[in-house]
């Protein structure tokens, strides 16, 4: 490194940033981006500092100041709208002009000779001119002009030491010296849907009304309108491609299947074509289509499975034996994770030779989807592909369709998923379908929101997956549900289930497993959807109060708070008006009533200790009157183990607290 004198001030943990910058952070497009920064300089000089921020495809910078925030940090903020990546830097420097002016005021003060000091002072206005417009350095100069007025001491000082001088001079700031970044940080933005979102999983081959045939696309869209009346925007669908025949699974996971057993989706690929073909049993392209058509004008968009693997029947493997592994006698290496063995799906060879056109052909069947109007993706399984591939394609995409979100299906050791997170997915699943104490749950949501993981890492919920029936809801009974379900929708921004196994408290399992017994993922599945006992209308109550409070469509803003009962949870999503915190306690315990007293958090919301104000039960639609900051709460499992509440210090006629509705 190069040493220079001259560069004074030290820049150090400029956020947000992760992995020291090898990552891009996450926001939003219309989010504000708050940067910050420890910025000083040797001895007692004033320093000053801008934030440097230029979106996509920006070839300058756009330059705003930094605001000091005492005890040598700084502050600055960028607004970004454009979706993709934005890059923003820090410089720093001594401000020359506000040193010598706090000087100058401290001598005058103290009755000295200032008449060298205000000489001193315009040649550092005169030498700021030259490097400034025409507009700036004439007004710089007549600053100069007087503060070389000798006759009239007094007057010189007062302009030194005026609003109008400091403003002229901070306005057009002159780094001369100016510390340089040793690297651009980059922040991505995605769109909205990326930080708020309610996904529904459904597989369309068990959609038909008719317990006789599958179902298609066109049967699914007959859901539609229901689906949305639960309040769901991401209708999500398994692999839609044909299915291998080839060592094809039966029911329950049998190494042979029957006659009829219509296998796996995630074995992708048969005679009738691979990863950008659809299964003839589902409809057609023009069906799915329609399909997409019809759930956009729902406000549901369409979001698909991609699973880099293949059926033993795939095209891929008789065209391209290269990007398969082949084992000593000559057979391709079929998927196994002991003692579990997976005979129809080969996984893909991402050690091959031929890595390069293997890569290309991957990210060909993404843009095949997004030609088709996709622009969802869940990817399965990404912990089983190399890191740098993920960085690539999806870095690839973005670029090319900015919209684009991809969700991570990875249940994986948490510093796998982070690097998944940080490689560029947008969402992830996470460990909340195992996460069932107080103590579990909240170390497990502060680490997501309290630490830099927040930076890059969105988490989508999911209480139940295909995959995964947890023992929490095969032995909790409905009310287990019920609990995942709120827990789900509050706790975090994104999350989703799969229906209808979920709102119909299918709780059936594989002995000693957490997998469904006769699961969907292996045969055809005929449910009786208005069953009684269903959830339906208390997920569309539970959604409706998720879009109509914009303090639970995001994530980050989550607090715990006190309650003096292990078995109940109590925490708030807060926002910036007090008035729109949403405050959420709940009882975790899915077998017995729970009561304990409430902390209520009088102070941050604004609510005078002396004075009464009411919580409003958004999900029971009771209201209460309370004094004080301890409330004793009583939560019936069998009736709702929980209450969602917006609290007010104003007592009005009724119809004022129907806001949600």
């Amino acid at each position: 490194m190069e040493a220079n004198s001259t560069a004074r001030v030290v820049i150090e943990n400029v956020h947000p940033s992760v992995d020291c910058g090898r990552f891009p952070a996450r926001r939003i497009a219309g989010d504000t981006v708050v940067v910050t920064a420890d910025i000083f300089a040797d001895g007692h000089d004033a320093v000053a500092a801008r934030l440097l921020h230029r979106g996509p495809g920006d070839a300058e910078w756009t330059a705003s100041p930094m605001e000091p925030a005492g005890n040598d940090a700084w502050t600055g903020r960028f607004r970004v709208e454009e979706l993709g990546l934005h890059r923003f830097c820090v410089e720093g420097w001594v401000d020359r002009f506000a040193s010598w002016r706090d000087g100058l005021e401290k001598k005058y003060a103290a009755g000295r000779d200032v008449a060298v000091d205000l000489l001193a002072g315009a040649e550092i206005v005169e030498r700021e001119a030259e490097r400034a417009g025409p507009e700036a350095a004439a007004q710089m100069m007549k600053l100069a002009g007087r503060l070389k007025d000798a006759a009239r001491p007094d007057r010189a000082v007062s302009a030194a030491l005026g609003d109008e001088a400091a403003t002229l001079m901070r306005r057009y700031p002159g780094p001369e010296f100016a510390t340089q970044p040793d690297r651009e940080l980059e922040v991505r933005v995605d769109r909205p849907r990326a930080r708020f979102s309610t996904w529904y999983e459904r597989f369309p081959r068990s959609c038909s009304p008719d317990a006789e045939r599958s179902g298609t696309f066109r049967d699914l869209e007959a859901l539609l309108p229901e689906i949305a009346r639960m309040g769901f925007d991401v209708i999500y669908l398994p692999p839609i491609h044909p299915i291998g025949r080839t060592s094809r699974k039966g029911r329950n996971n049998s190494p042979s299947a029957s006659e009829g057993d219509p296998g796996s989706p995630w074995a992708v690929g048969s005679p009738e074509g691979g990863h950008k073909s659809i299964d003839p049993g589902l409809g057609t392209f023009e069906d799915l289509e329609r399909l997409i058509e019809s759930a956009s004008r729902l406000g549901i968009e369409t979001a698909v499975d991609i699973a880099f693997q293949c059926s033993p029947d795939h095209p891929y493997v008789r065209e391209h034996p290269e990007w398969f592994k082949i084992r000593p006698d000559g057979s391709v290496q079929f998927a196994e994770n002991p003692p579990k063995k997976y005979e129809d799906i080969f996984p893909l060879n991402f050690e091959t030779d031929q890595w390069k056109s293997l890569w290309k052909e991957l990210k060909s069947i993404v843009t095949f989807w997004l030609d088709k109007g996709i622009r969802i993706f869940r990817m399965d399984n990404p912990h089983t592909k190399p890191f740098p591939f993920w960085e690539w394609l999806l870095a690839e995409i973005k670029r090319e369709c900015p919209e684009a979100i991809f969700l991570a299906e990875a249940f994986t050791r948490p510093k796998v998923m982070k690097r998944l997170a940080k490689a560029g997915f947008t969402q992830s699943y996470t460990y909340f379908t195992w996460r069932n104490s107080k103590p579990e749950i909240t170390a497990y949501l502060e680490e997501l929101t309290r630490t830099d993981v927040k930076e890059y890492f969105r988490p989508n919920f999911w209480p139940n997956t295909p995959d995964i029936l947890p023992e929490f809801l095969q032995y909790g009974g409905r009310e287990a549900f019920v609990i995942k379900l709120v827990l789900a929708a509050t706790l975090s921004s994104n999350y989703g289930i799969y229906g209808p196994a979920f709102e119909l408290v299918e709780n059936r399992a594989l002995p000693g497993r957490e997998e469904y017994l006769d699961s969907e993922k292996y045969e055809i599945r005929h449910w009786n959807w208005n069953a009684q006992g269903n959830l339906k209308d208390f997920i569309a109550r539970i959604n409706a109060i998720r879009r109509h409070n914009p303090a639970l469509q995001e994530t980050n803003n989550l607090r715990f708070f006190d309650v003096d009962n292990e078995q109940m949870l109590f925490y708030g999503k807060m926002a910036s008006d007090p008035s729109q915190t949403v405050l959420v306690v709940v009882n975790l315990d899915p077998a017995s009533v729970q009561s304990g007293w409430l902390r209520i958090p009088m102070g941050e919301l604004g609510i005078d200790p002396a004075q009464a104000y009411l919580g409003d039960d958004l999900l029971g639609g009771q209201k209460f009157i309370w004094h004080g900051e301890k409330i004793f709460i009583k939560l019936d499992p069998r009736v709702v183990p929980a209450h969602i509440f917006r609290l007010r210090t104003r007592f009005r006629r009724e119809t004022d607290f129907d806001y949600f509705m």
